[in-house]
């Protein structure tokens, strides 16, 4: 077992649970190994929830980073940004779950950081389409909190699913409201 695995590991409980739930023991009841081992790799549960946080927000840096790259047109990223957002992946899960726990001091900064370099993406975005940096930064935030809100009635099951007739229009619709419009030339 390697530090990486049990960093996974947190992960998943983290998104499954909440952060409050992370505990050595239940998770090496998970990964069917003695909490011993766990000591091999860290000093204790703090350590463990630190790490973990790390590698979340590495590769949640990475995946917009990607992101940016990308060849298509600014209305089509953040189009993809929608649709990618309204998946329920352990990303989303974890974000959440750290969403309800934003005054823990390992937390709360990586909560900050995450948010908003992803509301800069979002706003950079919607300056290439010609919004003034004052509307791009609004409409960004905008996105942003439909994406939070949309989180948390999922986790409440009160929005389609993906595999229901209304879950495309649902999607169509935030990307119409959100995205398509033509940009006013005013700040």
């Amino acid at each position: 077992m390697t530090p990486e695995d049990w960093e996974k590991a947190a992960l998943s409980l983290i998104a499954e649970k909440g952060v409050a739930a992370l505990a050595v023991e239940p998770l090496a009841r998970r990964l069917k190994i003695t909490k011993g081992s766990f000591y091999w790799h860290f000093p204790g549960r703090d350590e463990l929830l630190s790490a973990a946080l790390r590698r979340w927000e590495a590769q949640d840096a990475d995946h917009l980073q990607r992101s940016l790259k990308a060849e298509e047109q600014p209305a089509e990223r953040l189009a993809r940004f929608v649709w990618r957002t309204t998946r329920q992946t352990l990303t989303h899960r974890v974000y959440l779950a750290l969403c309800a726990v934003p005054e823990d001091p390992r937390v709360g900064p990586v909560l900050k950081r995450v948010t908003s370099r992803r509301i800069d993406y979002l706003s950079d975005a919607f300056a290439e389409l010609g919004l003034a940096a004052g509307q791009a930064r609004r409409r960004a935030t905008l996105l942003y909190s439909g994406y939070v809100g949309y989180l948390q009635l999922q986790a409440q099951h009160l929005v389609p699913e993906r595999d229901e007739p209304e879950f495309d229009a649902y999607v169509e619709h935030v990307i119409d409201s959100l995205v398509a419009r033509a940009p006013a030339a005013s700040d």
